[in-house]
């Protein structure tokens, strides 16, 4: 059963920005979170190269507060958890906030996107990387000749965050400042400590793999209610799609919850916050929460927006020999352009090409493929040529007159088209015809649109969902 999604860092933000709203010095006792030397400390007032000052902030598929020591039963019975978690990482969200500036953008990467391994030419679902991760250290300490549990698996676990942080940095193209963890248990409590959360369904729904069962309309949720609505993807008609959207919803009526004052206006429910954090939240070692807080003075409520990146196919079958699995199918190229535009940045530009000139003919009837197609293959290094459309063929095909090399590559990296040998391609060039049923790279358009076509969810705007 799949676990918790993107809400789980709902810790980290609402104590962060929470501080800058109504004074940083009640974050001093946060100093106490664990720390974890994920990220190489920059030089003091050294400003992000890119322009923006970029947070990680993974939830954790654990049963294990941020010491790795295994949470009671009654808490797990609580949650409605089963008492055996995988090395996943089912939450990945970035927030980017520009130099100077008090908006945040965030943008969630779902669970399952297809990505390169980092270090390797393998791929697999972005969460799955820190398990394999974690496994392979283990190993190979052990093959070192190391013994001691406890050492061996802390060692394991940081190169693990190392790999998800480096995943993460190159599929969006941005550079990650810092990082923060969290798992199942602090936004158990959290949710619990702010008086729960207003939520509102379009309809009546019901889950028993994560507990949901909400009437339609508005609602106010904590606890293992909180937990369940933001666990649900059955019974939605987008599954995980639709599950990031609850969840994005939910972070973004946490964030208004606490910014409007009510709750850090309460002591006992700010001390509540500050503990769970410390319980449970794992940060990078250099991370000055406070230089950051007033850094960040003025944030409100309203100045958080939420996206997903951009979705190539949801339902990508990755494995011709196992037909029934599937992925969530993403472009890099649209995703770096896409996390650029949040921050009005542009995207690195490509070097001078190294491959043949590549025609595109779009003979699909999807507006735009073309160019997207055309632009993709330059991001690779392939000289831009022609793009035109014709008349509509069902199938896509990669064209060469005298090298078939780059036509193969080329015909991989669009998600394995057919490759043929012809005679009206001109020497030395290579012709992408783009077909009614083509599916690969480019197929949805990036830049800065939301996915799925949706708008950002920010606490002013977020209403009834599905």
């Amino acid at each position: 059963m799949h676990k918790l999604g993107k809400v789980l860092v709902a810790a980290l933000a609402v104590a962060v920005f929470g501080g800058t709203a109504y004074g940083y010095t009640t974050l001093e006792s946060l100093e106490g979170v664990t720390r974890e030397d994920v990220i190489e400390a920059p030089d003091p007032g050294e400003q992000p190269a890119d322009g923006s000052l970029d947070i990680l902030l993974v939830g954790r598929d654990a049963r294990t507060d941020n010491q790795d020591r295994p949470l009671p039963p009654e808490i797990l019975r609580e949650l409605r958890a089963g008492a055996n978690g995988d090395d996943l990482t089912d939450t990945l969200i970035v927030l980017r906030i520009p130099n100077g500036q008090q908006a945040v953008k965030a943008f969630s990467i779902p669970r399952d996107s297809w990505v390169a391994q980092p270090g390797t030419k393998d791929k697999s679902k972005i969460n799955e990387i820190f398990g394999r991760t974690k496994f392979a250290s283990a190993n190979e300490q052990r093959a070192a000749g190391k013994t001691d549990k406890a050492e061996i698996n802390k060692q394991a676990i940081t190169a693990a965050r190392k790999a998800t942080l480096k995943a993460v940095e190159e599929l969006s193209g941005v550079k990650i400042d810092h990082f923060a963890e969290v798992n199942l248990l602090s936004f158990y409590e959290i949710s619990k400590a702010v008086g729960g959360v207003e939520v509102c369904l379009n309809k009546a729904t019901k889950d028993r793999d994560s507990g949901a069962d909400f009437p339609a309309g508005r609602q106010t949720i904590q606890g293992a209610d909180a937990l369940a609505f933001v666990r649900q993807r059955k019974n939605l008609p987008r599954s995980d799609l639709d599950r990031v959207r609850r969840q994005q919803v939910f972070l973004a009526g946490l964030a208004q919850k606490v910014l409007s004052g009510g709750t850090l206006a309460n002591p006992a429910r700010v001390s509540d916050l500050i503990d769970a954090v410390k319980r449970s939240v794992v940060l990078d070692g250099s991370w000055d929460l406070l230089d950051f807080v007033r850094q960040m003075r003025g944030v409100s409520g309203g100045g958080i927006a939420f996206e997903t990146i951009p979705v190539v196919n949801p339902d990508y079958r990755y494995d011709p020999r196992h037909p029934t699995w599937t992925a969530v199918q993403v472009d890099p190229v649209q995703v770096r352009a896409f996390a650029a535009s949040l921050i009005g940045a542009q995207p690195a530009t490509p070097q001078a090409p190294a491959g043949p000139k590549v025609d595109v003919v779009n003979a699909s009837g999807k507006d735009g493929l073309a160019a997207r197609v055309s632009d993709l293959l330059a991001e690779k290094g392939y000289g831009k040529g022609d793009t035109k459309a014709e008349a509509g063929r069902r199938t896509s095909v990669v064209r060469y007159s005298d090298a078939s090399g780059p036509a193969a590559e080329i015909a991989k990296l669009l998600g394995g088209l057919d490759v043929q040998k012809a005679d009206s391609v001109a020497a030395g060039q290579v012709e992408v015809v783009l077909g009614q049923v083509y599916k690969g790279p480019g197929v949805s358009a990036g830049g800065g649109a939301p996915a799925q076509g949706e708008q950002p969810i920010t606490p002013d705007s977020a209403g009834c969902i599905d």
